[in-house]
């Protein structure tokens, strides 16, 4: 069976790459000047072997399938003539569902957001799904607007702290609209980096669809971040199809799009992890999300993690250290969502994930 895995992996990239070099040829170029010839081709060359490598990596446990969505139109049109800037945008969305699942039961549901500004859902993630499939958990991610792997129109729709957390929303109803097997009162959203970014915002607006949440390292506070980061940073959020200002421009904006500005709104259980040697996610930026909800009397659980090593990645790499790290995690969970086959210990979870 993992043979026949390996070569149906290897047919399917061999028979893409094939077309990528008749376009290319069809263009008057070689594979390699079409590649380089836009970003955006390059990126979607990526997500195609990435889905492939989906298969050959949870196929052995789960469903998979990848859907077509619609969020909400853009929060602003691109130009103002465009006679389209009321439609809905369209959007892929992943989806996990155990193998072994009975018809006539009801499952809780994981929302997981990816991480990264510009980035997609990728097999990065592969141990991480795996867990959360062993234990029960159906899981669904969405490639928000922005995301990478689906051309420059995709891309160019960023949102960031905006309407991206609706698509993610949206990938929630979706699941509990079409699957009777997930049940509604059993879902939580979990997310690392800019995802645990979304899973903030989700459930500090949206408390009413989620029983929990999870957030690790966590975009928490956009004037902490750009303040404290490099100035080039803040090209991603200035171009006209993005915001359009700077944080010195328009203040309120940026504000608008920070998890701490709703800290008040809080209802649910939390749990915050950071860390205090992460090159990305400064723990500064993370205790002002910490603070905020404190000023607001508000019960939440968070650890503030002492040079433990992977610094952003701490605790999604694939050290032991990070696998107990998880484990914490996924026991906060099993209070409020009562998955079918919760992990009894650290050992049991890597064997789920990594198979020894």
């Amino acid at each position: 069976m993992k043979l026949k895995s390996n070569f149906f992996t290897l047919f399917t990239l061999s028979l893409f790459l094939f077309s990528m070099l008749e376009i290319s040829q069809a263009k008057g170029q070689n594979i390699d000047e079409y590649v380089k010839d836009d970003i955006h081709k390059q990126d979607e060359i990526i997500k195609k072997i990435d889905d492939v490598l989906w298969y050959n990596k949870l196929g052995d446990i789960a469903h998979i399938d990848k859907v077509r969505l619609t969020g909400p139109p853009r929060w602003r049109a691109k130009s103002s003539d465009d006679r389209f800037a009321s439609n809905p945008l369209q959007f892929w969305c992943y989806t996990f569902i155990p193998k072994n699942v009975k018809l006539n039961r009801k499952y809780p549901l994981i929302v997981l957001p990816h991480s990264g500004i510009h980035a997609d859902f990728s097999t990065y993630y592969a141990h991480i799904v795996r867990e959360l499939i062993t234990q029960g958990y159906i899981v669904v991610s969405a490639e928000y607007r922005g995301s990478t792997g689906y051309g420059r129109s995709v891309y160019e729709n960023i949102d960031y702290g905006g309407l991206e957390n609706e698509d993610v929303l949206t990938s929630r109803d979706y699941m509990v609209d079409n699957y009777d097997i997930v049940d509604s009162t059993r879902v939580a959203i979990i997310g690392w980096s800019h995802g645990g970014m979304i899973s903030l915002m989700n459930i500090l607006k949206y408390p009413e669809k989620y029983v929990c949440a999870f957030a690790g390292v966590p975009v928490s506070d956009l004037e902490s971040r750009l303040t404290s980061h490099e100035e080039s940073y803040e090209a991603y959020f200035t171009p006209e199809y993005h915001i359009g200002e700077s944080l010195k421009e328009n203040p309120a904006e940026y504000k608008r799009r920070s998890p701490s500005f709703y800290a008040s709104r809080l209802q649910k259980p939390l749990l915050i992890h950071t860390n205090t040697n992460d090159n990305d996610v400064y723990v500064e930026e993370v205790i002002c999300m910490i603070d905020s909800l404190k000023a607001h009397n508000k019960q939440f659980e968070f650890k503030i993690f002492e040079n433990s090593p992977g610094g952003h990645g701490f605790d999604r790499i694939d050290t032991k250290i990070a696998t107990e790290i998880r484990f914490t995690i996924y026991k906060f969970l099993e209070r409020y969502l009562n998955p079918p086959k919760p992990f009894k210990s650290p050992g049991e979870m890597r064997k789920a994930a990594y198979r020894f």
